[in-house]
C-alpha cells in the first residue's frame, strides 16, 4: 500500500464546553457564601460591573451612545443594563403551578465537577505571644493598638491558653520546643495524634525527653489534655482530682463493659459491690472525655436560607426566593460606552469587549441561577406537601430523576441545585438533598414509603418499649410489616445501628442497670 499525504475535509458535530458555559455550572452549584465571595471578587476585576444597589441612583445610557461597537453589543448592553427580572414568588395550592419563571433556566447534560482552581490564601495563625501589644511607649497614646473593652471580650484558644502555660511551667527551651510541636499534634478534642518518635526524630532529640515533656504537658489544664485515649485522658483527670486508684484503675480498663452496660461483669473484674461500683460510674460520668471543646472558637456560621416557605391563608405554600442572599450585579453601560469611545488602539478594544461580554454573562447567569433554584425548590414543596403538612411520617421517598422529569431538565442541573441550598420552611431549615431519599415497598402492594419515614417510626417504638419488653428487631420487623411497611431485620438493624441505637440486649441491660 503506498503512502501519500491528501486533504480530506469532513463534516462533524460535537459538544464544546465554552468558559462561560463552565463559569454557569460553577455558579449554579455554589453556595450563597460562595457565590457572594465569587461576585466580588468578578466586581473587583471588572471594571464594568457594579452592585445593583446603586440602580437607584441617577439614570442611565444606554450602549447605542458607544458609535465604535457594532449593533449586536449595542443591544446586548441595552439587555443588559437591567437585571433580567426573576419571578422570584410561587404560590402552590390545589397542585397548581401558579407562577412561571420569566426566562428558561439553564440546563446541561454534563456530568463534570467543575470546581474553582483559583488558590486561596493560608489560614491566619493564632500567635504564640500573647503581650506583644505591650511595648516601652513611653506612655505615648497608640491608636492601633487594641483597647481594654476589646480584650475583654476576646475569646483565648487553646494553642494560646497551653502556650502560656509552657512559657510559665517549662524552662529547659528544649523541651519547650517539644512542647510546641506536641500541642500542633492535638485534635479538636485535645487527644495526642501522631508518634512521639516522629518529632524526636524531627528535632533529633532522645525519644525519653519526648515522653517526658509529654508527661509535664498531660498536667496542664484543662485535664486530660494530651491524652492518647479514652483510658488515658479519664485517668489523667482522676489524678488532677487525686481520685485515681487501683480500683478505679480496673474499671478504666474495662471501659468496653461500661459502654455495654455489664453491670455483673464489672462488679467481678473490679471485685467491688453494687455501691462502690455506682460511686466509680458516677465519677467516671462527671469527667469530660473531649476536654479541649471548652476552647473551641469556630463560631458556627448562623444558616441563610436561599428559599423561603411559608403557608398561605388560604391552602397551599409560598415558595419565594430569599432576596437577601441574591447578588445584585449590573453593567454599567454609561461607563462602557465613554470608554469605547476613547480606546486608543486594537487591545484596549479587545479588553473592553471582553469585560463587556463577560459581564454581560455574568448577569444572565446569576439569573438563570436564582431561577433554577426556585424552579426546583418549588417542585420539591409541590411532591413533599404531605412531610409539611403532617410531619416526616409522610417524608415521600424522591430520587433526583423525579424532579428533573417533573421540571424538565437534566438530573445533573437537580443534583447541581440542591448542593448547599437550603430552604426555611415551618418545619424548620432544610437542606434540599435532604428531601431525596431512598423508597421501600409497600406490603400491600400500595405507595411506597420514605426510608426517613421508616427510621423515624423505629426510633418512635424503641423510645416508647416497655422496659419489661424490649422489642428484637425481629418484632420491630413484624410491627412494621402490620403497618404496611415491607422491610427486612437486616434492613431495621442497618437502620438502628445507623441512629446508634443499641441493640435489645443491651437496652435491656441498660434499663435493669436504671432500674
Amino acid at each position: 500500500m503506498a503512502l501519500s499525504q491528501r486533504l480530506e475535509v469532513r463534516q462533524s458535530q460535537n459538544l464544546v464546553m465554552t468558559p462561560q458555559l463552565q463559569q454557569a455550572i460553577k455558579l449554579l452549584q455554589l453556595s450563597n457564601l460562595e457565590l457572594a465571595a465569587y461576585v466580588e471578587q468578578q466586581l473587583e476585576q471588572n471594571p464594568l460591573l457594579e452592585r445593583g444597589e446603586s440602580d437607584a441612583g441617577e439614570p442611565r445610557e444606554t450602549a447605542e451612545d458607544a458609535p465604535d461597537e457594532p449593533a449586536e453589543s449595542a443591544e446586548n448592553a441595552e439587555n443588559a443594563d437591567a437585571e433580567p427580572a426573576v419571578a422570584d414568588t410561587v404560590e402552590l395550592g390545589n397542585s397548581e403551578y401558579l407562577a412561571e419563571a420569566s426566562e428558561a433556566p439553564l440546563d446541561t447534560e454534563y456530568e463534570n465537577d467543575w470546581s474553582s482552581d483559583e488558590p486561596r490564601g493560608p489560614m491566619p495563625d493564632s500567635g504564640s505571644a500573647a503581650f506583644d501589644n505591650w511595648g516601652g511607649g513611653g506612655g505615648q497614646f497608640d491608636p492601633q493598638a487594641a483597647g481594654v473593652e476589646q480584650n475583654l471580650t476576646r475569646s483565648v484558644s487553646l494553642r494560646e491558653h497551653l502556650q502560656e502555660q509552657l512559657q510559665m511551667d517549662i524552662e529547659d527551651p528544649v523541651d519547650r520546643m517539644i512542647g510546641l510541636h506536641l500541642i500542633e499534634m492535638l485534635d479538636e478534642a485535645g487527644y495526642l495524634v501522631g508518634d512521639t518518635d516522629a518529632v524526636a526524630e524531627l528535632l533529633n532529640c532522645p525519644c525519653d525527653q519526648v515522653e517526658r515533656t509529654l508527661r509535664k504537658l498531660q498536667r496542664f489544664d484543662p485535664p486530660g489534655i494530651f491524652a492518647r485515649s479514652l483510658k488515658e485522658c479519664l485517668a489523667n483527670q482522676l489524678r488532677d482530682r487525686n481520685r485515681f486508684d487501683p480500683v478505679i484503675e480496673k474499671l478504666l480498663d474495662h471501659l468496653d463493659l461500661l459502654a455495654a452496660g455489664n453491670i455483673a461483669a464489672l462488679k467481678r473484674a473490679c471485685d467491688v459491690d453494687a455501691e462502690d461500683l455506682a460511686d466509680m460510674v458516677a465519677e467516671i460520668r462527671a469527667l469530660d472525655p473531649k476536654p479541649a471543646l471548652a476552647f473551641d472558637e469556630s463560631v458556627a456560621q448562623p444558616v441563610n436560607p436561599d428559599v423561603l416557605m411559608r403557608p398561605q391563608h388560604d391552602g397551599g405554600w409560598l415558595v419565594e426566593l430569599n432576596n437577601e442572599t441574591l447578588p445584585r450585579v449590573l453593567l454599567n453601560t454609561h461607563y462602557y460606552a465613554k470608554v469605547s469611545r476613547q480606546a486608543r488602539d486594537r487591545d484596549e478594544k479587545e479588553y473592553i469587549n471582553e469585560c463587556f461580554q463577560s459581564a454581560s454573562w455574568l448577569v444572565k447567569a446569576l439569573h438563570q441561577r436564582a431561577t433554577t433554584i426556585l424552579r426546583v425548590a418549588t417542585e420539591i414543596v409541590r411532591q413533599q406537601d404531605a412531610f409539611f403538612a403532617h410531619g416526616v411520617q409522610h417524608l415521600r421517598p424522591l430520587i433526583l430523576r423525579d424532579i428533573a422529569e417533573a421540571i424538565e431538565m437534566h438530573e445533573s442541573t437537580v443534583s447541581r441545585v440542591t448542593a448547599n441550598k437550603f430552604i426555611a420552611t415551618p418545619r424548620g431549615m432544610y437542606e434540599l438533598k435532604y428531601f431525596f431519599t431512598s423508597s421501600i415497598a409497600s406490603a400491600g402492594g400500595g405507595e411506597a414509603h420514605s426510608a426517613e419515614s421508616v427510621r423515624h417510626r423505629i426510633k418512635a417504638l424503641i423510645d416508647a418499649e416497655d422496659a419489661a419488653k424490649i422489642l428484637s428487631d425481629d418484632k420491630i420487623v413484624e410491627i412494621l410489616r402490620g403497618d404496611g411497611v415491607d422491610i427486612a431485620r437486616r434492613t431495621v438493624a442497618k437502620y438502628r445501628e445507623a441512629m446508634r441505637i443499641p441493640s435489645s440486649v443491651q437496652r435491656r441491660r441498660a434499663k435493669k442497670a436504671a432500674i
